[in-house]
């Protein structure tokens, strides 16, 4: 799914996994995600995520679509494998991009735990070129300590917040507040759930640096993309709000 700046410019996508069963059709993650985790096969779905995604940047890069990032979200129990980080620096490597091209997500319950391992392992990330990303912020018991001592690079507004803040003002208030917090912590900001032009634009106006949402861009297989931003860029449709 395509991630927008302000100037409605592709800086990125985020991965989005589907499995695609021979019988029940495409499946969302909620359907197979329990199951990978509970056989033992999250963090090899994890690496293939990984390989699909670098292997991806590069066919962009070699298309003509260079300097994007793609978002990963990866389980609590990848972050923590000893084996994630030589992984992404083989990868990068033999796909010839940037590791602030990959882009991974944590949910706030991992960074939450504080411990040792987490921050020396989010540090050795982040020290590598990596980006790293707090998902669905604000829906969990956050606290600023961590954006205060953890390399975290951008915040995720959770979709909740963001699809009814055009009629909620209390919805209004919490994303602006995170986007001021981002900024206050020298973190971008992106708003998920940005279901229309007039959320994008309100979001423009907050200072929000990118969104991301169905409004805009519904998920799309890989392989369609590039023609897709090649269209969104003829029209641009998000000069005329």
């Amino acid at each position: 799914q395509p991630k927008f700046d302000h100037d409605g410019c592709i800086q990125g996508a985020e991965a989005l996994i589907r499995w695609q069963h021979p019988t029940l059709g495409l499946l969302p993650p909620g359907r197979f995600i329990s199951l990978a985790e509970d056989s033992g096969l999250i963090i090899p779905l994890g690496i293939w995520v990984i390989r699909a995604v670098c292997r991806q940047l590069r066919r962009w890069s070699e298309a003509g679509m260079q300097d994007v990032n793609i978002a990963i979200n990866l389980a609590s129990s990848h972050f923590l494998d000893p084996g994630l980080l030589p992984l992404l620096d083989k990868e990068t490597r033999a796909n010839g991009i940037h590791p602030r091209q990959i882009e991974l997500e944590l949910t706030e319950s991992m960074v939450m735990e504080d411990s040792d391992l987490v921050r020396s392992t989010l540090a050795h990330i982040h020290e590598r070129g990596f980006l790293l990303s707090i998902d669905d912020f604000g829906t969990g018991y956050s606290s600023l300590t961590y954006l205060r001592s953890l390399p975290i690079d951008t915040l995720k507004i959770d979709q909740s917040f963001v699809r009814d803040m055009l009629e909620d003002k209390d919805d209004m208030g919490i994303v602006e507040s995170i986007v001021r917090l981002g900024s206050a912590f020298s973190c971008s900001v992106i708003a998920e759930g940005t279901e229309s032009m007039e959320h994008g634009a309100a979001l423009l106006r907050l200072g929000c640096q990118m969104a991301q949402g169905y409004g805009i861009a519904r998920p799309m297989p890989a392989m369609q993309m590039e023609a897709w931003v090649r269209q969104w860029h003829a029209q641009a449709p998000w000069k005329q709000i």
